[in-house]
């Protein structure tokens, strides 16, 4: 650990799986940092309409045009090797616009440690902030390697991990569960690693007056919010759906999928073929003002994913955020799920969707649970899951990396970041009465409705 710095360091962060701010994680990071006076650039792939370069909150932003969409093992190198080349030669730009003392890379892929590599010849501290651990995505997709082609690759896979571990001056870890790995398979000391979850900042996300019942109508509504890849198990949630209309005859549900991903044509495609189209909604790409308001009209929050060796091991951010809009949910029963929601969501047998179908039943008929379910979420993520902690440690980390000496405690130098944005619209959850009022009521209150009648 480097000490008695009095200066600021100014830190890199490189993200491929996502463009920032899109990446909510990574968003938070960078509002953390910079509260805290560092200064912050990150180098990540456009989104749609995204311009190369730009400047947002005061974190500068450096994007290349995304490769293709990657198909097969080839595809998936030439991703990675396309990627890794644009970032390592913006990363050379932001160094000519101005030297910095910490790098920081968000994965997948595991590829960046050799960029690490590099720029610790100019004295660049590595931190390796681990969102997945790819050597369990393989076995979730593929299963245990067979053959001589899936045992190179899975092997592949804990090298280029092993690699960034040892790489890495330190390491963030989103849960227990990763930091145990990282401590284990890393080889990382205790001290190496610190559990930054990706909770949501609370002040912010957070129920507002819903602006009417719009396509749902009198129904009960039912969402999911999350990436659409073949890992998420979204087709499951047309299972339970298929099960509720036409076998039950549930014509009182509508269930709003909102995200996108590799498997959004097939998923509707395979909706059409169910009959769905009139109870189901893809909303595609969504932003944080039409998470809010779907997220406060709606009546139970649906998490799909099965229990593989990846998503036991992870934490699920739908969970936290549906926690955080007051929302009960529905999740087959994960180790880190359990964790993060704990009494406010109901817990199904792995792959049972006939069990995941009679949750949301029961729910869908019991609105008296749901009410405390949706109390019991919110003061737990309010309580135990919030940024504000998060960020403090996150900082911390950081400091600790760059030997920087902070005059000041770190509380005092967040409320910039953790403040809550100007609106008119926020249920006032503090008040019980009337919070437990808007959790009954939510999907059927116009904007206009008074919720302090």
């Amino acid at each position: 650990m480097r000490t008695g710095k009095t200066s600021i360091a100014h830190v890199l962060v490189i993200v491929q799986n996502l463009p920032v701010p899109l990446d909510r994680r990574v968003w938070l990071e960078c509002q953390a940092l910079t509260a805290a006076g560092y200064q912050v650039s990150v180098i990540c792939p456009k989104g749609p309409g995204d311009p190369a370069r730009q400047e947002i909150a005061g974190v500068r932003l450096y994007k290349y045009r995304p490769a293709r969409e990657a198909k097969g093992l080839l595809g998936f190198v030439w991703e990675f090797v396309y990627s890794w080349v644009r970032t390592a030669l913006l990363s050379l730009v932001v160094w000519g616009r101005e030297p910095f003392q910490v790098m920081q890379a968000c994965n997948p892929p595991d590829t960046y440690w050799a960029l690490a590599r590099l720029w610790r010849m100019r004295g660049v501290r590595f931190v390796f902030d681990q969102h997945d651990l790819n050597p369990e995505l393989f076995l979730s997709r593929f299963g245990e390697p067979e053959g001589l082609a899936q045992r190179t690759q899975y092997e592949g896979l804990l090298w280029l991990e092993r690699m960034t571990y040892r790489q890495a001056d330190h390491v963030l870890s989103t849960n227990e569960s990763y930091r145990a790995i990282a401590q284990r398979r890393g080889g990382k000391a205790p001290e190496d690693v610190t559990v930054v979850r990706s909770g949501p900042d609370t002040r912010r996300m957070r129920p507002i007056r819903p602006r009417g019942s719009g396509w749902r109508g009198g129904s009960t509504l039912l969402t999911y919010l999350g990436v659409m890849g073949p890992q998420d198990n979204v087709d499951v949630l047309l299972e339970v759906m298929d099960d509720l209309v036409h076998r039950r005859g549930r014509d009182d549900v509508r269930l709003a999928l909102l995200g996108f991903g590799d498997c959004l044509a097939d998923l509707k495609a395979e909706c059409h073929v169910r009959g769905l189209d009139g109870h189901v909604l893809f909303t595609g790409r969504v932003g944080p003002a039409e998470i809010a308001e779907y997220l406060s009209s709606a009546d139970i929050g649906l998490s799909p994913d099965r229990r593989t060796p990846l998503n036991d091991a992870s934490t699920m951010n739908k969970a936290m955020e549906y926690m955080a809009y007051g929302l009960p949910a529905v999740s087959f029963d994960l180790t880190e799920t359990r964790v993060s929601a704990g009494p406010s969501a109901l817990y199904v047998p792995d792959g049972d969707v006939v069990a995941f179908a009679d949750a949301v039943e029961e729910l869908i008929d019991d609105p008296d649970r749901r009410v405390r379910m949706g109390e019991l979420a919110r003061h737990r993520v309010v309580a135990d899951l919030d940024w504000r902690p998060q960020a403090s440690a996150y900082v911390a980390a950081f400091d600790r990396v760059s030997g920087y000496v902070r005059t000041q405690p770190l509380p005092d130098l967040l409320p910039a970041l953790v403040g809550p944005s100007p609106s008119t619209r926020y249920v006032e959850d503090q008040d019980p009465v009337v919070f437990r009022r808007f959790l009954r009521e939510r999907g059927r209150l116009s904007r206009a409705h008074d919720l302090t009648a």
